[in-house]
């Protein structure tokens, strides 16, 4: 039953992001700012934002416990479903992608940048970015972005269940919602710990669903990988499973000039692909554990 949760809400999820509908991090963002009452000097306090993330999800696990307790397991997983929903998605990305790929197709790079500005990081937001550094720097950000929003909350709730999934979700709002900015970095390495595994398995799961052969060459550097990022590991492992140089974008411009105003499109296509291809493995994978009576 945990697997047929996961599957209609990613569904769902699918289905409200392709219509910009329900952004998740709004809500976080307006749970935060009900408890982020910090004393003077303790703005890099973590203890405010863990009791906003792990109170509402020990009494949710609390909840489901005490259903399966009774014999009503199958009353939690409306429930579930909701609050997946809720945790998953990315909405907003397609029309900014569009919008995107049409002004660099066009050989605006200065609108390029506007169109997608907010979505970078803000030390690499500035206007000056060369386009091959702008290009990667979206890249990651639409790779890290999808995979916190959609593979980590798989992961923690077909393992820890949707307690688990809520605190991971939860951390990674807490880096980037809460409103302390200086509490943020140490919500960041929770928020890396509770994705050291995940990361690494979908960096496998990557070069299963791309080249794999190109994969294999870099996956020295990702397994284990012990101190590289999230960000690192998987834009290592997506770079070695797409072909076509799709995250290379100074080599491509090398071999192939005169198709350079199509790359920022075709670059795009091809990682969204791959992440898709990526999420059919998981839940074929999590198909065969309910086959096999794991899950």
């Amino acid at each position: 039953m945990v697997f047929v949760v996961f599957l209609l809400a990613y569904l769902i999820r699918r289905r409200l992001d392709g219509r910009d509908r329900l952004d998740g991090d709004v809500l976080w963002r307006a749970w935060f700012h009900r408890g982020a009452t910090i004393q003077a000097g303790k703005e890099s306090a973590m203890a405010a934002g863990l009791v906003w993330v792990l109170v509402p999800a020990l009494v949710l696990a609390g909840v489901v416990f005490a259903l399966e307790w009774n014999g009503l397991r199958l009353a939690a997983y409306p429930l579930e479903l909701i609050l997946l929903v809720l945790l998953m998605g990315a909405p907003g990305w397609r029309q900014q992608l569009h919008d995107y790929s049409d002004a660099w197709s066009r050989g605006d790079m200065q609108a390029a940048w506007r169109h997608i500005q907010n979505r970078l990081p803000p030390e690499e937001r500035g206007a000056a970015l060369s386009p091959e550094a702008m290009h990667l720097s979206l890249s990651k950000a639409l790779v890290v972005g999808v995979f916190e929003r959609f593979f980590l909350v798989a992961f923690w709730y077909v393992v820890g269940g949707i307690g688990a999934a809520l605190v991971a979700r939860g951390l990674v709002a807490l880096a980037e919602q809460w409103p302390q900015q200086a509490a943020r970095a140490r919500f960041r390495t929770l928020a890396n710990l509770v994705s050291w595994i995940p990361a690494r398995l979908l960096s496998c799961t990557l070069g299963l669903a791309g080249d794999f052969a190109g994969w294999s060459k870099e996956a020295k550097k990702v397994l284990p990988g012990f101190g590289r990022k999230t960000s690192e590991v998987l834009m290592i492992s997506a770079n070695g499973s797409l072909t076509r140089y799709a995250l290379d974008p100074a080599q491509f411009a090398r071999l192939h000039p005169d198709e350079w105003t199509g790359f920022g499109r075709s670059s795009l296509a091809a990682i969204r692909g791959l992440l898709n291809r990526s999420m059919l493995v998981w839940i074929c994978a999590a198909a065969l554990l309910v086959i096999a009576g794991v899950v």
